[in-house]
């Protein structure tokens, strides 16, 4: 009886041990490892070592297929054919393989790589696809080929364009101009954690050991900047403030800067622009001593104007402007350059633009003039100017009687004389008749 219940039981082990064996297959075991002598590593646009952004529409674009030689042996005669969705043609041509061979031996574990070429059509998304790679090679010391075969996904990244400029590229010496940067991605990929450092002038030389910028006096308030994310055909700004001395004036300067941000690859890339300022000189030109004078027979608006800054103001023009409903007719004169420290005065005869209105008038004097580099600028004073009745005759004062009186007084002085003078005469002649 024992014998029999043993039996049963090792028949019925047999049939479950059986039965893993057949849903593995009948020669393979659980423990089985077989491994390849090639292993796929990555694929990527660019060369071995160095990829790059691609864009729709992009041409005989290097295409890198990595691989490592995982076996035992090294191998040789290495070839590969590239399968590619629709969208990717060979750069031979519509229909032709896309094909790329070795000519060195991979050795025993160590990696390589095949670059193919292929053009990308210009209406191919910028995503992810899939791929694959037929690889065939010998190992050393063996006879006959061997072909593996490897699916894998990459990427259409599109590419990011970097330009950088000024939005104003003119600045001013003698002063402390505030500067806003404009930095453009015109590409189609975006560029992450852009980050962007003045580089250090009094250290950027050139191999023949001058400076290469001008930069060395001048005063900057910030020299790094973070700005984040820049989305394709997207633009950003950042601004600082920097002095200028005089020594600069009428140069280009030149500021270089590094940029850094990472790829869509999410590699870094170190890159380095240069944004140029041209330095104009400073003109700080003030209205002053505004007033009315009569020149002959008209009244003149006179003042002067004075140019404090340390290049002269060139095609000068003072207009007065009335204000307030002064009927003054405007007008404008010309002055020709503000030299610098050295006044320069302005008259303007007044004009009535209808019947005369004297009294208080509240004027506006401006002066229009032009930089060196042709650009036009302006300054304004307004003032209240008092203009007088120069044709109507003045009333009479005391001073106006003052002849008359006298004449008056002198003849009654001698009428009193002469009546005197006249009656002592008859008293003489009357005194004998008595």
């Amino acid at each position: 009886m024992k014998k029999l219940i043993l039996t049963v039981f090792a028949a019925i082990l047999a049939i479950q041990i059986g039965s893993v064996y057949g849903q593995l297959g009948s020669d393979k075991s659980p423990f089985d490892r077989n491994f390849a002598d090639v292993k796929f590593l990555d694929a990527y646009f660019g060369r071995p070592n160095e990829k790059i952004e691609v864009t729709p529409g992009d041409k005989n674009v290097p295409f890198t297929v990595v691989f490592a030689n995982v076996g035992s042996q090294d191998i040789t005669g290495i070839k590969g054919q590239l399968q590619m969705p629709i969208g990717f043609t060979p750069s031979d041509g519509k229909g032709a393989l896309i094909l790329a061979d070795s000519d060195s031996e991979a050795i025993a574990g160590k990696h390589f790589s095949l670059t193919f070429f292929v053009n990308i059509d210009e209406h191919a998304p910028i995503q992810q696809y899939p791929a694959s790679v037929k690889l065939d090679y010998s190992r050393l010391r063996e006879a006959g080929q061997r072909t593996s075969f490897f699916d894998f996904k990459f990427k259409v990244t599109g590419e990011s364009i970097l330009n950088m400029k000024a939005v104003d590229p003119v600045l001013t010496s003698l002063k402390n101009n505030k500067v806003t940067v404009e930095i453009t991605n015109a590409g189609t990929a975006p560029m992450s954690s852009v980050k962007i450092v003045l580089q250090n002038t009094q250290t950027a030389l050139s191999s023949t050991t001058t400076s290469i910028t001008n930069m060395e006096n001048v005063v900057f308030d910030q020299s790094k900047w973070t700005l984040g994310t820049i989305n394709p055909k997207s633009t950003k700004y950042f601004t600082f403030h920097v002095y200028i001395p005089e020594g600069v004036r009428g140069n280009t300067l030149r500021a270089i800067m590094d940029v850094t941000y990472f790829n869509a690859h999410g590699d870094q890339v170190n890159t380095q622009r240069s944004v140029d300022f041209f330095i104009n000189g400073l003109i700080d030109a003030r209205i002053y001593n505004i007033g009315v004078i009569k020149l002959g027979e008209k009244q003149t608006v006179i003042g002067e104007v004075i140019n404090e800054g340390n290049v002269n103001a060139l095609f000068s023009f003072v207009t007065l402007e009335p204000l307030d409903g002064s009927n003054l007719k405007p007008q404008t004169q010309f002055i020709d350059e503000l030299e610098t420290d050295s006044p320069v005065p302005f008259n303007i005869p007044i004009e009535f633009d209808g019947e005369p209105k004297y009294g208080d008038h509240k004027v506006k004097i401006t002066v229009r003039y032009k930089d060196s580099m042709r650009q036009e600028h302006l300054i304004s004073e307004e003032a209240t100017i008092t203009l007088e009745n120069t044709a109507k005759a003045p009333e009479p004062s005391v001073s106006d009687y003052m002849p008359g009186m006298i004449v008056v007084i002198v003849a009654a002085i001698a009428g009193t004389v002469i009546y005197k003078k006249i009656k002592r005469k008859k008293e003489v002649t009357s005194e004998p008749e008595s």
